[in-house]
């Protein structure tokens, strides 16, 4: 897309952002955007600083993400921010941090997410959470419960296999209390009913920054047909500005989904 659009720019982007918005196509916004959160362990290393100053770092970044998508009007956006292999393969200290870290974003964000009228839920096996932490998500949730604007997602405590597990649990209960397993129907729209985004439309784009190309067990069944990009920034350097370049690159590309593109849509005539 080289041209500039003529269109008006939301209110609150800074110039750099407005730039590279009047460049989109507001028409053709993804509806819900996907971030694996990379790379803050390693913007604390190269600054010869402990790892959880990196993920402090990361706030800042995560308050920028979320009221760009807000202001340009993304109805879905889904953080990556706790996986469920994190509590087996980082040391407990922290672990704790983040614990801490989390109840103390949330306190600190709920006015800014009421201010852009963002509602607030959680995907993941949230029961296993320390139960301080769940009281202090469930207080954000209902305080952000009014708001019509864009559904901001936390995926804590999180892994897609274990989603799967619950989901095909969910299905098997389901059918022994409507009358046995003869009743159990499995198909792509039933298992879809029954995940943790039961509520949310597929992610049309999935942002992965730090460089790395692995999807870490991050919505595996949702991103069957998401486009993927990849960014080198650290996440605690990640901006809206880095958000809207990801967009910008999403939309230069012709989504599929299995098919053929236009310039193969027309074969030649058979000869008879």
């Amino acid at each position: 897309m080289t041209s500039t659009l003529h269109h008006k720019v939301p209110s609150g982007l800074d110039q750099k952002e407005a730039e590279i918005y009047r460049r989109l196509d507001p028409a053709r916004l993804p509806k819900h955007i996907a971030i694996i959160m990379d790379g803050n362990g390693r913007w604390a290393k190269r600054r010869h600083m402990p790892r959880v100053a990196g993920h402090r770092a990361g706030v800042a970044a995560v308050r920028s993400t979320v009221e760009t998508a807000a202001r340009i009007h993304i109805p879905a956006l889904t953080l990556y921010a706790f996986s469920e292999e994190n509590w087996k393969k980082r040391p407990a200290s922290e672990v704790d941090f983040l614990m801490r870290l989390l109840s103390r974003y949330l306190k600190a964000e709920v006015p800014t997410l009421n201010k852009n009228n963002i509602r607030l839920e959680y995907i993941g096996r949230q029961h296993e959470l320390p139960g301080d932490v769940q009281e202090r998500m469930g207080w954000a949730r209902e305080a952000t419960g009014q708001n019509s604007g864009m559904v901001l997602t936390l995926a804590l405590n999180y892994s897609a296999r274990s989603e799967l597990v619950d989901a095909f649990r969910s299905m098997l209960e389901a059918a022994a209390q409507n009358g046995g397993l003869g009743h159990l129907h499995i198909d792509e729209e039933a298992v879809s009913r029954n995940l943790y985004t039961r509520n949310l439309p597929d992610p049309d784009l999935v942002v992965r920054t730090s460089g790395e190309m692995r999807l870490s067990n991050f919505l595996l069944w949702q991103l069957a047909y998401a486009e993927i990009y990849v960014t080198p920034t650290l996440w605690p350097d990640f901006r809206g500005v880095h958000l809207l370049e990801g967009i910008a690159e999403y939309q230069k590309r012709e989504r599929r989904y299995g098919g053929l593109n236009h310039a193969d849509g027309h074969p030649a005539a058979a000869k008879v």
